[in-house]
Formats: structure tokens, sequence, C-alpha cells
């Protein structure tokens, strides 16, 4: 399919790591999206201001979607996000069910930004793409998972058990399952991807340096994501394309 072609963009976790490297990607295209609209856990922290360099306000999933669906209309007459790239699972992440504070573990496995809120301006984004199928480059969201949060495989358990991290990538397996299913009738198309060991600051952690950069990881998704058509709606996928087991 070559080079993705997307008209507007919701990247969450963008101040930093995955979700930044999206966002420079993204601007970087010969075709860059017309809107790329970065949220993070904290708009207003120094690292969110420094590393983005816009302004930025805390709000909740309706009025990010609502703020989305506003600035597309007054400016192209339109509606819609194509392309909602996310991640999920935060707090506590590589510790232990055991060592991980009981209110944290649910917060840390389930804390999903919710999809509903912007439903309707995913439906418009399909709605107003032209052809026929599923794909990223009309209406899609991907979800940044992991292979820790594989059932079958449970990679890596004698380095890294990580129960909470674990239980919180396998949640959001299974929500984009469930999104695939569910919306495939709107013709939103449905991912988890796995960005492979990173660079990043949770990559890190230990002292060992993963073998990806954040330049690397992005590229390859950003080509796997390219390469996608409806028949890989609802699948786990690494940087380069591979399938990993559920």
């Amino acid at each position: 399919m070559g080079e993705l072609r997307v008209r507007s963009v919701l990247v969450t976790g963008a101040n930093r790591g995955i979700g930044l490297g999206f966002v420079q990607h993204l601007l970087a295209l010969p075709n860059p999206p017309e809107w790329v609209f970065a949220g993070c856990r904290d708009p207003k922290g120094q690292r969110a201001q420094v590393r983005l360099g816009w302004d930025a306000a805390e709000v909740g999933d309706s009025r990010a979607a609502a703020g989305v669906g506003m600035c597309e209309g007054l400016h192209h007459g339109a509606a819609a996000p194509d392309l909602r790239h996310r991640r999920a699972a935060v707090g506590c992440l590589l510790l232990s069910k055991e060592t991980c504070p009981p209110n944290k573990f649910l917060c840390a496995c389930f804390s999903f930004p919710s999809p509903q809120a912007f439903l309707p301006l995913l439906k418009k984004a399909a709605q107003g793409s032209p052809g026929s199928g599923m794909s990223c480059s009309k209406a899609a969201i991907v979800n940044i998972s992991s292979n820790g949060g594989s059932i079958k495989e449970v990679y890596l358990w004698e380095g890294i058990q990580a129960a909470c991290y674990r239980c919180s990538k396998a949640a959001l397996n299974m929500l984009t399952r469930c999104q695939s299913m569910g919306y495939r009738e709107h013709g939103i198309f449905t991912v988890a991807l796995h960005p492979g060991w990173v660079q990043t600051d949770l990559g890190s952690e230990g002292g060992a340096k993963p073998p990806l950069t954040v330049d690397a990881s992005v590229g390859g998704m950003m080509k796997v994501l390219s390469k996608l058509s409806e028949k890989d709606s609802g699948t786990f996928l690494d940087w380069e394309g591979n399938v990993v087991a559920w």
C-alpha cells in the first residue's frame, strides 16, 4: 500500500518515548496529516511543554473528542481522527502483583482512554473516506501493546515477572479483539502492535540497554500500518509485521 496517508491523528502518551516518536514520524511524512492531536497524562508538566513545545490543557476523553471534532469542523468542514494511536497500561508497570498496591493494580490493568468518546468521529472518518474495505488510512484504532501480554507464551517470565504490566497488556489485547468485532460494521480498523524492546524510560529500567531505538521501532510500525488491510483487523503484530501469539 506504500506510504501511510491519514488526514488527522490522535496520539496519546505523546510527550515522550514511542508516543513522541509517532508524532515526529507522522509530521515527517512526505504527505503529513493535516491535524496531529498530541495527548499525555500531564499536559501542563514541564516534560510535555518542552518536548512538544505546544500549549496544552488537561481535559477528559469526552472534552478531548469534542475539541478534536470542533477543530476539524471549523477548519475543514469534516469530522474525525482517521487514525487513533493509543498507549495504555500506566502505573506500577514493572511490579509483580504481590508487590503492587491493591488500589493501583486495577488502575494499571484497566486505565484505558474511552474509545466510546471518539467513536462518532471515527465513524465519520470511515464514512467520509473513499474506497471499500478498512485500513489505517481510513479510520483506525492502533493499540500499543506488548508481547509481555501474551498469555500463550508469557515471554521472559524468569527475568521479568511484572504481573501488573502483563495483565494490563493482556486486557488491552482483549479490548483490541472486541473493538475489531464491535466496530467492523462501522468500517473502523483495529490492531494491537508490539513495538519491541525499545530505548525508552520504561524500556531502560533495570539498567539494561534495549536493542531498538524509538526511531527504529516507530519507523517499523509505520511501515506495518501502511501495509495492513481489512483482513488484518483485530490482529496482534510486532513492529516488523510478524504475528504475536495471544
